[in-house]
């Protein structure tokens, strides 16, 4: 049966004779959910991150948790990369100003990627498909985590601590999974280090970035602009942020794409496959 968006309510009735739960980043799997799953052997995420899920509740039981965390690489990257140039060459207000009948060239003058610093926070399976994008842009690519490390840095990636990364980067794009250590890891100190002209892009988790000291600094100036798919709260009610003309807003949209939203099937359908076959032996 497929019902998407249940409350927590209606998913503890509807779960009692389901032995595989597939959910997508707006359901949340609580204890109480897995406790209602009396025969419960698996929790499918369908894309990237698991933190809607009680991972500690499911160990407990003995159930399953996968997810699919290579399917979206591409589309996510290509998001940032597009944000990117949407930002540096000013296309949402050109798009918009045209639209309405407005013809003004002269505001619009942008800036090119080429000869930029890209700051990736998390070079993992995104990160780092996001840092070959940018090197194939010609853009100065530094890295911050261990992750891929010695692969990167033949490719020309340039590992650093996160304040040098802050200090340098024209834009900083976020890929690290939320946990405890990552929560609000982008708030006022971090914001502070970052140059006045350098952009934010948030494609990971709306919460691993403090959006009330992100409002600050955009609203103080002390960074240029964001490009934001992801809130701490979504769908967001954050208008004030939403409504600064230096922020650029998409409903996380990362992994939406044909080819993503395909992968992601196959790749769980792999796995429901393979708990099946466990089960027969």
């Amino acid at each position: 049966m497929v019902k998407p968006r249940l409350p927590e309510e209606e998913l503890c009735r509807e779960i009692g004779d389901c032995e595989v739960l597939i959910v997508r980043s707006s359901t949340r799997v609580t204890r109480r959910v897995i406790e209602a799953g009396k025969k419960l052997k698996m929790i499918a995420r369908a894309g990237v991150g698991i933190d809607n899920i009680d991972v500690k509740a499911a160990e407990e039981r003995g159930i399953k948790v996968v997810y699919a965390p290579e399917a979206s690489k591409t589309a996510v990257a290509e998001l940032v990369l597009g944000l990117m140039l949407c930002w540096a060459r000013k296309i949402p207000q050109a798009y918009r100003e045209l639209k309405e009948g407005r013809w003004e060239k002269e505001k619009f003058v942008g800036t090119e990627l080429k000869g930029k610093t890209l700051g990736v926070v998390g070079v993992g399976r995104i990160g780092g498909e996001v840092a070959l994008k940018a090197l194939a842009f010609g853009m100065r690519v530094l890295g911050y985590d261990l992750v891929r490390r010695e692969e990167m840095e033949r490719e020309g990636v340039k590992y650093v601590d996160l304040p040098t990364l802050l200090r340098e980067s024209d834009f900083v794009t976020l890929h690290v999974p939320l946990t405890p250590q990552t929560e609000r890891m982008i708030g006022e100190r971090e914001l502070s280090l970052m140059k006045p002209t350098a952009v934010l892009v948030n494609t990971s988790r709306g919460r691993i970035v403090d959006e009330r000291a992100l409002l600050k600094a955009l609203r103080e100036g002390r960074i240029a602009g964001a490009c934001l798919d992801v809130f701490e709260e979504e769908p967001t009610k954050n208008l004030e942020l939403l409504s600064l003309p230096q922020v650029i807003p998409t409903p996380h949209l990362g992994a939406s794409t044909i080819e993503s939203q395909r992968n992601i099937s196959l790749i769980l359908a792999e796995k429901i496959r393979e708990l099946k076959e466990e089960g027969k032996g």
